[in-house]
């Protein structure tokens, strides 16, 4: 019966096409559809949608961040549990940003007045599988992207050789930037529209070279030599040289206007869903208390008893003194055991939270490769001497000092900060001064690196990545349970879905990661 139901239906379809084959084309030509796409707009959209961290996951592991509430569905990184929900997060940028790109490059990769537009989206592409690599380990890359030639089910590369592909894209791409080629800043978020194509290449040569030196310097415990190699290139190529080079996804324009349509990602979910559920983590809060750190201010809030109307909330406590991070290793329901402990006050807990009307606003920027960054791997490079006797380098401390400045003054661009700097010069230079702040040169590595852990508070998978490559700050391991046999999380899972939908792939890449697809195993470049 099901066979002539089909037959039903279909027999009639094919008398009709038969019957009204003339003018057939025309007639079922949509004349609003868009045909011919440029390119440069799907550009823009992987800039728009470069992958961001998230405060429940990288920012959890670095203990920046803290979910108390071990409710099943809140469970995740602060209780040392893998929850598929959070693996998926950084996989999703395969359907997201690297998809536009690499189907910009498909487009673009043989058009000679298309060469800037190509090798500034091969940089992008760079930072994007970066990125995974330095969540997952092995992934598909040499496949990925390549679902329209039958790749359905990519073959995952090793991490090492990702990494080793990625140098040679950024290091071409950033060299074959053409001051007298085609002008993209009509589909650059990171420029402004109108920028000469001269400036636009200077901006993204200096991005791809930070973002190399970044590499390279993931590399400094698995092979020195290497790390000083690729150090010396993207210093000898150039990085960036101030708040000006900073790639950062904007969600306001230069006027401090909100953008019509955009708004903060990654602070989206702790804004709308029961704000009193998000706390700073006791590490950060003391740390910056420690230091009387002015950007406290612009980063922490106390909102009690309002904790769970915070981001409405226009004036809450900032006071220094007044902040306190909710500790590592406990819950809502744990936390009595804790002595000293802050009793529970109004809806939520009465520790620091995020503040809403800076960090936390909807219209905050994200951060992705910055100049204070850029100026503390410098700092670490020339401490390891790896930049004596290249021209323009400065000391470890001139670098150090620069990028605390540097991350100070970041805040500038942030909503209700005071205008036009949000931390005067005076504070900054008395801030260097501060005993665990103050140039030790005994002390160098972790000073440095503490430091990058601050400057990296709103981009969180850069503070884990460099905490895991470091070692710095020191932090204790989170005690809640014994699920990472004391350790800390140095990896995410790769999704459930990878299991059923490239299972001899995925079952492969577990093998060759050391046969233990979990958070405690360390992709290639974090080793001891």
């Amino acid at each position: 019966m099901k066979k002539i139901f089909r037959l039903i239906l279909v027999t009639p379809a094919f008398l009709f096409l038969a019957g009204c084959d003339k003018n057939f084309k025309e007639i079922n030509t949509n004349p609003q559809q868009i045909n011919n796409v440029d390119p440069g707009y799907l550009f823009t959209n992987a800039l728009r949608n470069t992958p961001a961290f998230n405060w429940m996951g990288e920012s959890t592991i670095v203990q920046q961040f803290v979910l108390p509430y071990n409710l099943g569905t809140t469970s995740g990184y602060q209780f040392n549990e893998n929850v598929d929900g959070l693996n998926n997060g950084p996989w999703n940028a395969y359907t997201g940003s690297i998809k536009y790109l690499e189907q910009v490059i498909s487009v673009v990769k043989d058009n000679a007045a298309r060469k800037n537009l190509y090798n500034e989206t091969r940089i992008w592409r760079a930072y994007n599988y970066m990125w995974l690599v330095d969540h997952y380990g092995d992934l598909p890359y040499t496949e990925a992207g390549k679902g329209l030639t039958g790749a359905l089910k990519p073959k995952y590369d090793k991490a090492d050789a990702i990494y080793t592909d990625l140098y040679k894209e950024l290091k071409e791409a950033t060299q074959a930037l053409n001051a007298s080629g085609d002008n993209t800043s009509n589909f650059d978020i990171f420029v402004a529209i109108g920028t000469s194509t001269a400036n636009e290449n200077l901006f993204w040569k200096k991005l791809g070279n930070s973002l190399l030196l970044r590499l390279g310097m993931r590399y400094s415990k698995l092979d020195a030599n290497k790390a000083k190699s690729i150090v010396q290139d993207a210093f000898n190529g150039g990085v960036m040289q101030s708040n000006a080079d900073n790639a950062i996804v904007r969600n306001m324009d230069d006027a401090g206007l909100p953008i019509t349509g955009y708004n903060s990602a990654v602070n989206n979910t702790i804004r709308t869903v029961n704000p009193f559920n998000y706390y700073l983590a006791e590490p950060l809060v003391t740390k910056l208390k420690s230091y009387t750190d002015p950007r406290l201010k612009y980063i922490s809030a106390r909102y009690t008893p309002n904790q769970n109307t915070a981001p409405s909330v226009t004036n809450p406590d900032t006071t220094l003194a007044n902040q306190y991070g909710f500790p590592i290793g406990y819950s809502d329901a744990t936390l009595s055991t804790l002595p000293g402990y802050r009793p529970s006050a109004g809806q939520g807990q009465d520790y620091s939270q995020i503040n809403f009307n800076v960090a936390g606003n909807s219209t905050a920027p994200m951060p992705i490769i910055t100049n204070a960054q850029t100026k503390l791997l410098l700092a670490e490079a020339a401490y390891k001497g790896w930049l004596t006797g290249l021209a323009g380098a400065l000391t470890a401390q001139q670098y150090y000092e620069a990028g605390i400045k540097a991350s100070m003054d970041e805040y500038d661009v942030y909503p209700s900060t005071i205008k036009p700097k949000a931390v005067p010069t005076n504070l900054q230079d008395q801030y260097l001064t501060v005993p665990g702040v103050s140039w030790n040169n005994a002390d160098a590595l972790n000073q440095i690196n503490t430091q990058y852990w601050i400057a990296s508070f709103n981009n969180g998978y850069e503070a884990w990545s460099n905490w895991r490559r470091s070692g710095f700050p020191v932090l204790l391991p989170n005690k809640f349970n014994n699920n990472l046999n004391g350790g800390f999380i140095r990896r995410f899972a790769y999704p459930l879905r990878e299991v059923s939908a490239n299972e001899a792939n995925y079952t492969q890449a577990v093998t060759s990661i050391g046969g233990k697809d979990d958070l405690t195993t360390q992709v290639f470049w974090d080793k001891p």
